[in-house]
């Protein structure tokens, strides 16, 4: 039987049966271990502010402030947990509340769903790739959230699919509180066109995809990451570029922050797409389907070459960028290239003076916001970054100009944008 309420238990005993649910819910050894580590971290600092036996929404506000100063200081391959101290103090929080963990990750794999489940879902799945034509990446996400809803019906309402109530959308909503807004704006959009297959198909009398809740998840609510120059000075510096890895990766930095590409389209970029004669980089964007030319400049030449003459393995791979160690295979699907970005700003020992993302994409960010600072028009920005509407660029506006006040990119390394 689940604890129903233990915020009176002791914050070891507190910590010990969270950690136990963990485990029993199949939570992998690293991430037991990162748990793990933040609770202790919680409960050393607990004794050394004599702040009490007890946790406390007082106790997590003073930790995840301290770790919030630590953060200032560069962290290394043993300090990664303090990334996710904010998360996992909400989840001791809500086992402290009510004794439940919400695994934040479905092992989709481990879902044995009913015959008939499983049949209408691969039809649907179907019926996505023929008639709607959707990316095998959506696709894939599409029908991890449709197998966890398939469970939750299945596994905790008992229900058919054609005994689909909306008392159930909205428990199954309610359920995903833990995910992020956007995530969770996915997932019932995903569930409203599924419930929408299965009114076509008979399958449901009434169309319940009005019953869903609409979540509200504004293009402007938060500021794009933009990294100071002179950290960007000291990420380019410190890679390697004699070695293998440092010329591949010194050529993925540039075309994130000189050309502004996304990660994905930089996984997948393939040699017939360096139009050398040209002087252009022709791709089709996997998030648009659109094309898109971005010049090949000097600086981003001359990394490719080097790349491509002297660290690149042999092989028949078409794709530009491939793995350092045998078999050389290029980057898998789900790769979006941080652990490159973060690999080098280890080294450089680079940290920041407010949280902010840290990956490949704010990279891209940078390039937008400087080209803004600049002067350059929404418009232009827009194209250059292959947006297909102008509100996914306009967000950039908000970003405080005097704060990149020191940054500048040279006036021809974005002649494209003129």
């Amino acid at each position: 039987m689940e604890q129903s309420h233990s915020e009176n238990l002791q914050l070891e005993r507190l910590v010990a049966g969270a950690l136990g649910k963990i485990e029993r819910l199949g939570y992998s050894r690293k991430s037991r271990y990162r748990y793990r580590t933040t609770w202790e971290h919680l409960i050393e600092f607990s004794r050394r502010e004599e702040l009490g036996d007890e946790f406390s929404a007082d106790l997590a506000a003073r930790f995840l402030e301290e770790c919030r100063v630590r953060d200032e200081q560069p962290d290394g391959p043993s300090d990664g947990w303090r990334r996710h101290v904010a998360f996992e103090l909400k989840v001791l929080a809500d086992f402290a509340e009510n004794g439940r963990i919400e695994r934040p990750r479905t092992l989709v794999q481990a879902i044995h769903l009913p015959p008939a489940m499983q049949n209408t879902l691969h039809d649907y799945e179907q019926y996505c790739k023929d008639r709607i034509h959707l990316r095998p990446s959506t696709l894939v996400l599409r029908t991890t959230g449709l197998t966890i809803f398939l469970d939750f019906l299945h596994s905790k309402k008992e229900r058919t699919l054609g005994q689909i109530q909306s008392a159930d959308l909205s428990e199954f909503v309610s359920s995903r509180d833990h995910l992020q807004p956007k995530t969770v704006a996915r997932i019932v959009s995903d569930v409203r066109c599924f419930l929408r297959f299965l009114t076509m198909r008979g399958i449901l009398e009434k169309d319940l995809s009005a019953e869903l809740p609409k979540i509200r998840v504004p293009r402007d609510a938060t500021i794009p990451s933009v990294w100071d120059q002179e950290l960007l000075v000291r990420l380019l510096g410190a890679v390697d570029r004699s070695s293998a890895k440092g010329k591949r990766d010194y050529a993925i930095l540039l075309l994130a922050y000189r050309l502004g590409m996304r990660a994905g389209d930089i996984r997948t970029l393939k040699l017939d797409n360096l139009r050398w004669a040209e002087s252009t980089i022709e791709i089709t964007q996997a998030k648009t389907d659109a094309a898109l030319i971005l010049p090949l400049t000097n600086e981003v030449g001359e990394a490719l070459i080097d790349y491509l003459k002297s660290g690149r393995p042999k092989t028949t791979h078409r794709e530009v960028f491939l793995k350092v160690k045998p078999p050389f295979d290029p980057f898998k699907e789900n790769n979006h290239l941080y652990d490159i970005v973060n690999y080098w700003r280890w080294l450089a020992r680079i940290t920041f003076r407010s949280p902010q993302k840290r990956g490949l994409h704010s990279l891209r960010h940078t390039l937008a916001s400087r080209l803004l600072e600049k002067g350059t028009p929404l418009p232009t920005i827009s194209e250059i970054l292959g947006h297909t509407s102008l509100e996914s660029t306009r967000i950039y506006a908000k970003v405080d100009v005097e704060a990149l006040r020191g940054v500048a990119l040279d006036p021809e390394e974005v002649n494209h944008a003129r």
